[in-house]
């Protein structure tokens, strides 16, 4: 099936044929809807889920207490169904070797990231995973998104770099790299520009290692590109 990408009314972005993933989590744009009303009523899902997500793991716990619980298997499946109901638990199970350009859950990585980049700390309270961010930022950089999915992924750069660095952001050199075009220059240039101290050392950095494809983006690139900015 041929997925073609679109852009929806305060929604980002949406896949023509995925009926199924909106049935299961397409309450969660509320996470990241513009009307207070919409993000409340999301927040009041959020909860609902992460109830009915509990119930089904304390559920699982038990059949483990006993030795031959013939529940257990159920209990698992229920679990896991749950799952695919929550974020980032929904977001499992992407073919491997897929694309995920073509895949009908991209809208809903899109989704995870945006909500942890906008509401960092109600992102932490609720949903925090460290290794899923990182996976799915890897998982998005990538050269040949579609044009709205670029636009959205340089939209999420300039938030990050605006802000103060928060576990695996350091991921998004990737995506700046897959995406590199003259408007996101433009945007951290502005940034570098900024009163900001945090979102002009991050936007310098970023605009320095795109510069520099064939430099790579760690720690110690980092400290040693701030030691250099910082006495200048």
């Amino acid at each position: 099936m041929i997925y073609r990408v679109t852009r929806g009314a305060d929604m980002g972005v949406s896949v023509v044929g995925g009926d199924v993933w909106h049935e299961r989590l397409g309450w969660a744009y509320g996470l990241i809807a513009s009307d207070p009303a919409d993000r409340a009523a999301a927040l009041v899902r959020l909860a609902d889920v992460e109830r009915t997500t509990q119930d089904a793991w304390d559920r699982l716990n038990r059949t483990w207490r006993r030795r031959y619980s013939l529940g257990r298997r159920a209990a698992d499946r229920n679990y896991r169904e749950v799952l695919r109901y929550s974020l980032p638990g929904g977001l499992w199970g992407r073919p491997t070797g897929s694309d995920i350009v073509a895949w009908p859950g991209l809208p809903y990585v899109l989704l995870f990231l945006e909500w942890e980049a906008r509401y960092p700390q109600e992102w932490t309270r609720h949903a925090k995973a460290w290794g899923a961010k990182q996976r799915l930022i890897r998982d998005v950089a990538v050269a040949h998104q579609d044009e709205t999915v670029r636009t959205k992924l340089v939209d999420l750069i300039e938030i990050v770099v605006q802000r103060p660095y928060r576990c695996k952001d350091r991921e998004y050199v990737r995506v700046a790299r897959a995406v590199d075009s003259d408007d996101l220059r433009g945007r951290l240039e502005t940034a570098v520009r900024s009163d900001t101290p945090w979102a002009r050392r991050h936007a310098g950095y970023v605009l320095w290692l795109l510069d520099r494809p064939e430099v790579p983006n760690t720690r110690h690139v980092w400290r040693t590109w701030l030691a250099a900015a910082s006495s200048e």
